[in-house]
């Protein structure tokens, strides 16, 4: 199944600590590209991410964006006042050894580990459900990115079809194109009265009809063709193959032009250079 590498996914997750929410963003590229912005609380996550996102996606530029909003901000402060008074009267008892201590500053007291009680979520549990909800948004991407690619897919069958109709038709042209072109010979030598050896002229129209023999390359067309529908329906990551395909047709393509002899062979290679050349910015968002 084709994918693209173009997609959008946003998720987002309310808990009694806070807000978390992942938006995922990802464009073309030749290779797996994460770009990750996470806040400095869930620094330990970037390993398990990039580590998704390698098992989950094989191209593309892929920026990864989490979100954070504290609920806890704004509550009231909640004091150990049994912390705080075993602190207070070691520092009195300290203080007995010294002839002149400084007062005790309440707000010094405050700032001694353990006296304020933090009412914040279990870090290691922010982070799991961090990163339980990227599973999601990666999901969610992976979806979007089939949906297009389906997409893709059908818009290259559909050119696929038009090429084929291209190479069926000009292969029934060309026997009578290469007799038009002996008729025009014969025509010519006539119009100059010159009489040519029936042998020679034999010869001549035997070598102009290999130099314009198409056979090959209509063949190898409709190779090319049948291998982009096999990759198109095979499962896995398709783009490179793809491009290489677009490529060999090109290829043939050009041979088409280069040996054109007839204005009707000489506008297929055209109309086929402009059909590939369609697929050919298609299959760059093709991962």
């Amino acid at each position: 199944m084709i994918h693209s590498m173009t997609a959008f996914a946003r998720a987002e997750q309310a808990g009694a600590n806070g807000t978390l929410s992942w938006e995922l963003r990802s464009v073309n590229h030749r290779y797996l590209e994460p770009h990750l912005r996470l806040p400095e609380a869930f620094r330990d996550l970037e390993g398990a991410v990039r580590e998704a996102l390698r098992n989950g996606l094989s191209r593309g530029k892929v920026e990864c964006t989490l979100r954070f909003s504290d609920d806890n901000t704004g509550k009231a402060l909640q004091v150990d006042l049994e912390r705080a008074t075993q602190l207070v009267a070691a520092a009195e008892r300290v203080a007995g050894l010294i002839k002149q201590p400084a007062a005790l500053n309440p707000l010094e007291v405050l700032g001694w580990p353990g006296v304020l009680v933090a009412d914040a979520a279990d870090p290691q549990a922010l982070n799991q459900s961090a990163l339980a909800l990227f599973t999601q948004a990666l999901n969610e991407l992976k979806s979007g990115r089939a949906r297009e690619g389906a997409e893709l897919a059908r818009l290259l069958n559909e050119r696929l079809d038009a090429i084929t109709e291209q190479v069926v038709a000009l292969r029934e042209l060309v026997p009578q194109m290469l007799e038009a072109q002996r008729q025009k010979v014969r025509d010519r030598c006539a119009e100059l009265q010159v009489e040519l050896d029936p042998q020679r002229l034999e010869q001549e129209l035997v070598m102009l009809a290999q130099k314009s023999d198409v056979a090959e390359e209509l063949d190898r067309l409709s190779t090319h063709v049948s291998e982009v529908r096999r990759v198109l329906a095979s499962p896995g990551a398709a783009g490179r193959r793809l491009d290489f395909l677009m490529q060999e047709l090109n290829r043939e393509a050009n041979t088409l032009g280069s040996k054109a002899f007839d204005t009707r062979s000489t506008q297929a290679a055209v109309n086929l250079k402009v059909l590939i050349e369609q697929m050919r910015e298609q299959v760059q968002n093709i991962e």
